[in-house]
């Protein structure tokens, strides 16, 4: 394990966020001029006057100044990751941005969006950006898979996480905020650790660019991320998560950590295509039976249903942090905690089981 000054730490952060906060009023200038405004023109949505949704761009110049800068100070190299990887997450991202930012001003197919999600995949694949092993966290030997097997989870993986924070992007504050936490909360476990540093750096970078984001976008919202802003997002944590030899050797904690910090949006996101599927529904149409959606309708108003969800995420990122640590027992319990306070707000009096209509 090498040393690393700490004072990095607050550098990379630092400048996501001071970079966020000095690009997002300009991105929302050009959206004004350019007429990238999210108009209110159906039941779905909670504003009533239109927002400009090109905030995404602070937040994808935040974070990557933030990455670029720790490539350049070298402080990627003591986790041994190759340049390839390296920029190979950049050019990923970018793609996934500018798909993302496509569909916001001019509006895209569900299946042409989800195809340039996977040439996103596809890039940081091919970079050696990959699921490649499972094991050593669960006891037993490593399980290494073969390469077609690893394309489809590596595709599966990050299609899937850029989804679920497009899908939770629903309120003012929220993505960002679940994000910001989350990553918070991954960064504290490759930190204690010690053998994270690339994620480390990389989630401290992520952390800085959705707080940055937040003094805009918390209710409120001044604007809107975007699907430019929640994809890159998505796409970014799900990549950063598996770069690096280090996590690369145990797959599973590279899996699991961001997954149980995301539980929320991740088990919204699976409920809602359940939802659709039993309504004979497309699965990419989108509703108001989500998760914040039901807390808004129980008359909690945007905030006091933000910062409900900001806990149940911060319960489940500790729970992460806890399982990191071997301690099943207690992560167990704060699960159970989350899980049901999740299932009051999915349920009423008149129900034992979440509705789905």
């Amino acid at each position: 394990m090498y040393h690393i000054d700490k004072t990095y730490f607050w550098i990379i952060f630092l400048t996501a966020l001071g970079v966020t906060l000095l690009i997002t009023p300009i991105s929302i200038l050009i959206a004004k001029k350019a007429g990238v405004m999210d108009i209110p023109k159906d039941e779905r949505r909670v504003h009533n006057k239109p927002i400009p949704r090109m905030g995404g761009l602070g937040i994808y110049f935040g974070i990557n100044t933030g990455y670029i800068l720790a490539i350049n100070l070298g402080l990627c190299d003591y986790a041994g990751v190759d340049d390839a990887e390296l920029y190979g997450v950049f050019f990923g991202g970018t793609v996934m941005f500018i798909v993302g930012l496509i569909d916001d001003v001019r509006g895209m197919r569900p299946m042409v969006k989800l195809a340039g999600q996977i040439v996103s995949a596809l890039i940081v694949f091919l970079a050696g950006v990959r699921v490649a092993n499972i094991g050593g966290f669960i006891g037993g030997d490593i399980t290494t898979f073969g390469g077609a097997v690893s394309l489809i989870l590596t595709v599966i993986w990050i299609v899937a996480i850029a989804n679920t924070i497009n899908l939770i992007d629903g309120l003012d504050g929220l993505a960002a905020g679940v994000v910001a936490i989350s990553t918070c909360c991954i960064a504290y476990v490759a930190y204690i650790h010690g053998n994270y540093h690339i994620a480390c750096f990389t989630m401290l970078a992520m952390a800085g660019g959705c707080l940055g984001f937040l003094p805009y976008n918390f209710y409120p919202a001044r604007t809107f991320m975007g699907d430019c802003g929640s994809q890159f997002l998505g796409f970014m944590l799900a990549t950063f998560a598996i770069l690096g030899p280090p996590v690369k050797g145990a797959t599973i904690v590279a899996l699991i950590i961001p997954a149980l910090t995301l539980s929320l949006p991740i088990f919204d996101t699976l409920f809602a295509i359940l939802r659709r599927l039993v309504n004979h529904k497309p699965i990419m149409q989108p509703d108001k039976e989500h998760v914040h959606h039901r807390l808004l309708r129980a008359g909690m108003g945007q905030r006091r249903t933000v910062l409900c969800m900001y806990g149940i995420t911060a319960v489940m990122g500790t729970a992460a942090v806890l399982l990191s640590r071997g301690l099943k027992v207690e992560t167990t319990g704060l699960c159970v905690i989350a899980f049901a306070f999740i299932y009051i707000v999915m349920t009423d009096p008149s129900r034992k089981s979440p509705k789905t209509k």
